[in-house]
């Protein structure tokens, strides 16, 4: 009786560590891939973007102390990273996409308006083509990005 009691707690054990493994391991290399990118733009204090958020596959830092802006999109079909300096900027708005016969969203952007050129720079959020849950994910990252266009257009 003991050595099956044991058996079974050893097995019990492995079946909840292997996952806890496996996620803390993803947890610290999307740490440090994110603190890399931090390092990209900004070498010498990355820990100046003192506000930093994640949610499907994307990431949002801001430094708003020196008024800078990352935006990380791990997309396993486009992976990238687009910097902004909020100081350089006037204004920032989000664009929807919709489909014409529905409310359905196709692509979220936030478009930038340069300060000095009125040049309008556009960095994708969500694209309908890379979303594999479809409208629910596209519905919670828009909430996302209106809590981030506010927090941006407040550093502003």
């Amino acid at each position: 009786m003991e050595t099956s009691v044991t058996i079974i707690g050893i097995v019990i054990a492995i079946i909840v560590a292997i996952p806890i493994y496996f996620s803390a391991r993803t947890s610290a290399a999307n740490k440090s891939r994110i603190l890399n990118i931090k390092k990209k733009f900004n070498p010498s204090h990355p820990e100046d973007f003192d506000l930093t958020e994640s949610q499907s596959n994307k990431t949002l830092t801001i430094d708003q102390k020196h008024r800078k802006f990352i935006l990380m999109n791990f997309n396993p079909n486009q992976q990238e990273s687009t910097f902004v300096d909020l100081k350089s900027v006037s204004s920032c708005k989000l664009i929807l996409t919709t489909d014409g016969n529905s409310d359905t969203i196709l692509k979220i952007d936030f478009e930038f308006q340069e300060r000095e050129t009125s040049k309008k720079i556009t960095i994708p959020f969500y694209d309908f083509d890379d979303d594999r849950i479809k409208q629910i994910s596209a519905y919670q990252d828009h909430l996302f990005a209106k809590k981030w266009l506010k927090i941006i257009q407040d550093s502003i």
